[in-house]
This record gives structure tokens, sequence and C-alpha cells, in this order.
């Protein structure tokens, strides 16, 4: 027998399915959209359904964009001469809070990780190779997560980049190894950038 009514219990799962929400924090969830005002919940359905309908990925760089090229890839003050590579689109966001990197993105929407069946092909490389036929690029910046995946995939870049004579650098593990971009501070996401380092 459930222990809310069954609107609440469904409203209740659906959070829980949500990462990082546990059992508590899907009822206190499920219990303040229940007390909030009808159309706090109409905007945040609506807000739901406009991000599945209304985003999609960068035609250039796979980033999260709501029309063809991204906000970084249609901005003309872009440094074009350097394209950070990071694996997810959430990794942009810490290196955009430092203020210091102008330069162009390219997500790869992963990391290497055999153990999870995830290999390059899985990965948004080719068009990163695509991208490099443009003679204006001078360096790419390894920027995917100071993990054993994130790690793989950045010297398997590394390897693939290298022969094309464009100068290929890592930014510097002012990251903690085994944490992930998004738990960075500025300072620390500054600094390794600033340090980077040739591959």
């Amino acid at each position: 027998m459930p222990d809310f009514a069954e609107p609440l219990e469904r409203l209740i799962a659906e959070f829980k399915r949500l990462p990082g929400i546990g059992q508590k924090s899907a009822q206190r969830l499920a219990f303040h959209v229940m007390r909030s005002p009808r159309e706090n919940a109409l905007r945040l359905s609506q807000a739901l359904i406009d991000v599945k309908d209304n985003l999609t990925l960068c035609s250039v760089c796979n980033n999260i964009s709501s029309s063809e090229l991204c906000v970084f890839c249609s901005d003309p003050h872009r440094n074009r001469k350097f394209i950070c590579v990071v694996e997810d689109p959430h990794n942009v966001i810490p290196i955009e809070t430092t203020r210091s990197f102008d330069g162009l993105y390219h997500v790869l929407h992963g990391a290497i990780s055999p153990l999870r069946g995830i290999g390059p092909e899985q990965l948004k490389i080719k068009g990163l190779l695509e991208r490099l036929a443009d003679p204006g690029i001078e360096e790419i910046i390894l920027a995917t997560n100071p993990t054993v995946e994130g790690e793989a995939t950045a010297a398997y870049l590394g390897r693939l980049l290298k022969p094309l004579g464009l100068k290929v650098t890592r930014i510097a593990m002012g990251i903690p190894v085994g944490s992930d971009l998004d738990f960075a501070d500025e300072v620390t996401m500054l600094k390794s950038l600033e340090n980077r380092r040739e591959v």
C-alpha cells in the first residue's frame, strides 16, 4: 500500500529518477510542488518540455544550443585560434567563469571508458578533426576531466592530433585528480588553464 496519494507517489518516483535525488529529497520536492501555486507547476512543466523540444547540439562544436550554432560558435568576438576540448557541455561553465578563455569549444559527449564500452568511435572526435582543416587554428587545449577516463581520452587525442602539426596542450593539474570540472572553483580553473602543458 502506498504511503501517499497516487499522484504524489508518482511525482516522488519521477523526482527519484534524477541524479543525486534520494527518497527524502524527492519527497521534499514533491511536497513543495504540491503546496506551490498551479502557475509554478505549469512553468516547471513547460520548462521541462522546452528543454526537450527546443534544445539541440551546435552543428560545429556539439555544445547545447537553441539554434544551429551555440552562443560561442556564433560569437564573432571569440578567438578562433584556440579550441578547448571538454567531455560534456556542463564542463564549459567552469572554464567560462574564469573569464580568461575567449576561444572556442569542442564537446566530446563523454570520455574513453573501456569498462563502460565507450571507445573513441562513440565520442564526437570526427567533427573535431574536420574543424582542424581551418588553417587559422593554432592550439588545441585538452580540458578533459582529471579522471582515469579523462586522462585516457586526453592521451588518445594527443597521439591523434600531434602529427597534424598543431600545438596540443593539456590543462594543468590544479584540479584534484579523480574530481570533476564542475567542482573546481574559479581560481583553480584559472590556474589550470594558465599552467596547461604541451602534450
